[in-house]
């Protein structure tokens, strides 16, 4: 087969339901569409989920195992003539016990996961907050508690197949009579029929209400990370099992500091004399505002360093740092007397016609034009 059904998921062949159940059900909360947007992540889940819908079914599997198409149906699932299956002629030679349990199967089914996007502040995000989220969901519903049947009354077995579930056909063949069995009609495969369906939620077993649930969100969670509550997501069909609760977190943009991993980034602009002489500047930061130190003679461009001041690291003790990035501001206008003084300063220092320096690997404008007309 193209496909290696079993090593898509990670089993062996001849894993049963319950371990490729659970191997799917692994392998789709880590790469559900809801969890990872990501268009590679949505093919390896649609993988997944085919290799499931084979695995798990006992007549595609036994089509698989045997190299025909799983998906085929009649003539194409092997060639045993039309409304022949192969599960039937397995059937035919060692009863259902050839292939997987069979029976009625249950109303209640795991319920869908769901996502919600969580805003929050930089300084949130930093060290972590809890906050109370309203959740529109699927619940029990509290007239049948999950059972889909108006009160007082219960599902009452089936009359065409007695609670089997599934119901059996003599067909003839060129093997001879051969027993087909199919999921019931009456009962759609329960062996169970709601004869009275509940009026609150019409034998769904669940309603959608609006709830409140707490939640604590971790320090040093950053725009994009998402956050599994384990549970909390719509109630099943039936009355099943939960699904899961995604939080979605989105950053919202601080005015002062940019965010780079834990790391933070700021720029701060000082005046030239500054900058020559030196400073102590009052800054921002997350825990308030603190004393910065400008040595004399700091650059434009050059980063003051304030270690342990970012965000908390994620699941891990300490945090990042902030720089201050220094911007050197030089004055565009100038009284007479600053002007004097300036000069005066550039006389002292031999600067009164600077000669001019490139940094290394860069060129003057008649080297790159002489470069233009040589085609380098």
């Amino acid at each position: 087969m193209a496909n290696d059904y079993y090593a898509i998921l990670g089993v062996r062949r001849d894993a049963d339901a319950d371990e490729i159940k659970k191997a799917y059900r692994r392998l789709a909360r880590e790469l559900h569409p809801d969890v990872n947007p990501d268009p590679q992540t949505q093919e390896r889940f649609k993988e997944i989920t085919q290799a499931y819908e084979v695995l798990s079914d006992t007549e595609k599997r036994y089509r698989y195992d045997r190299g025909a198409d799983p998906f085929a149906t009649g003539a194409g699932a092997g060639g045993f003539g039309a409304g022949m299956q192969f599960s039937d002629i397995m059937d035919a030679f060692f009863g259902a016990a050839g292939g997987a349990a069979r029976g009625p199967r249950s109303r209640a089914r795991r319920g869908r996961n769901a996502t919600i996007r969580v805003e929050m502040d930089l300084a949130e995000c930093a060290f972590g907050t809890t906050r109370e989220l309203t959740v529109d969901t699927a619940v029990v519903c509290p007239t049948c508690s999950g059972e889909g049947t108006a009160p007082g009354t219960h599902p009452q077995t089936c009359d065409v197949c007695g609670g089997r579930g599934e119901v059996s056909q003599v067909t003839r063949s060129f093997l001879g009579q051969v027993m087909a069995t199919r999921p019931c009609p009456g009962c759609g495969g329960y062996g169970t029929v709601i004869r009275r369906p509940c009026p609150e939620c019409d034998a769904d077993g669940r309603v959608r209400t609006r709830r409140t649930l707490k939640v604590r969100i971790p320090a040093g969670v950053e725009d994009g990370t998402h956050i599994q509550l384990a549970g909390e997501g719509e109630t099943g069909p039936g009355g099943g099992p939960p699904g899961d609760l995604f939080l979605e977190i989105v950053q919202r943009p601080h005015p002062i500091f940019e965010r780079q991993g834990d790391d933070l980034h700021c720029t701060v602009t000082i005046p030239m004399v500054a900058a020559a002489l030196g400073a102590t500047l009052k800054v921002d930061t997350l825990d308030g505002p603190a004393d910065v130190d400008v040595r004399p003679g700091t650059q434009s461009g050059q980063a003051i360093p304030l270690y342990g001041q970012g965000t908390a690291h994620l699941n891990s003790s300490g945090r990042g740092d902030l720089l201050i990035h220094v911007t050197v501001e030089t004055p565009t206008k100038l009284e007479p007397e600053q002007e004097n003084l300036l000069r005066e300063l550039a006389r002292l220092r031999g600067e009164e016609s600077p000669p001019g320096r490139f940094a290394p690997g860069q060129q003057g404008f008649f080297s790159r034009l002489r470069d233009a007309f040589n085609g380098r």
